[in-house]
């Protein structure tokens, strides 16, 4: 095979810290190169805790800036799961992500079994329930700030949200689309009956398209600005807890593995989600990748 390396782009995010690494392969073999690392620190205003979108997103540019010398072939982006922005009829930005950990999610799961019965929401998506889910968090614009919401054209969860600030492509990558509790885990879709029976505005739901397809390209603008060549941008898996999950070394099907971040997870992969009365009892979830 020939010698010559591709190398693609990997923008790795965690809820206190994001990294871009370069991997080259070779035809044979498989080189990873970490080239810049980087706080992913909160900011509280006027009472909110939210994420540092436009920081984060200056550092994916100097991620892009610091891999000039290796002629990336493609890029691709994970984050924590859950969290979103809100974008406007222009496509822009309405306000700064809030944190999954913001204080406006309090009380909101109790409120959601007031319109969806606890059974009948687990069935159809298979999510554990933690208030932090994205379903609450719309649940809680939708109660205390419905004027957000009217003025919201479409949501993108937030690896979804930096793939569009650099290609300009608004599409819902599967993986992060099963954090939500919103996902019809059977049917892979947008439930239409959470999102109904939550009030939640339909139409603010971007295409899901399937983990490793095509994500568009890096605009002319962002390669004006960093005076870089287009590259592909590909709508990998965009929860970093199924990034981990894919690199578990084992060609077994039966396979257990740990995952430890500012969240520990213990998991398996099957090849169909298990949803049942007794994953129910033990708030088991089922993420697709």
């Amino acid at each position: 095979m020939s010698n010559e390396k591709y190398n693609t782009l990997a923008f790795d995010f965690g809820a206190s810290s994001g990294r871009a690494i370069v991997g080259s392969f070779d035809g044979e073999k498989i080189e990873l190169s970490e080239i810049h690392r980087f706080p992913n620190d909160p900011v509280f205003v006027g009472g909110t805790m939210y994420w540092d979108v436009l920081r984060l997103f200056h550092e994916i540019k100097q991620g892009l800036l610091k891999s000039r010398p290796y002629n990336i072939k493609s890029l691709g982006i994970d984050t924590w799961g859950v969290d979103f922005g809100l974008l406007d009829k222009d496509g822009k930005l309405l306000e700064n992500p809030v944190h999954y950990r913001d204080k406006r999610n309090i009380g909101m799961l109790n409120k959601a079994f007031s319109y969806i019965s606890q059974e009948e929401l687990y069935n159809i998506t298979g999510n554990q329930f933690m208030e932090i889910n994205t379903a609450f968090q719309l649940l809680s614009l939708k109660l205390a700030r419905p004027d957000l919401l009217s003025r919201a054209d479409k949501m993108l969860l937030m690896p979804d949200l930096f793939r569009y600030f650099l290609t300009g492509e608004k599409t819902t990558e599967y993986s992060i689309a099963s954090t939500t509790q919103l996902l019809d885990a059977e049917n892979r879709c947008w439930s239409k009956r959470v999102i109904d029976a939550l009030s939640l505005p339909e139409g603010i739901f971007c295409d899901i398209v399937p983990t490793g397809s095509a994500a568009g390209t890096l605009s002319d603008e962002i390669c004006e600005e960093l005076s870089i060549q287009p590259c592909a941008v590909t709508a990998v898996a965009g929860h970093d807890t199924q990034c981990a999950m894919v690199a578990v070394p084992t060609e077994k099907d039966d396979f257990i593995f740990l995952s430890c971040g500012t969240w520990s997870l213990l998991g398996t992969e099957l090849s169909e989600p298990l949803i049942n009365e007794k994953t129910l009892r033990c708030n088991v979830t089922n993420e697709g990748g």
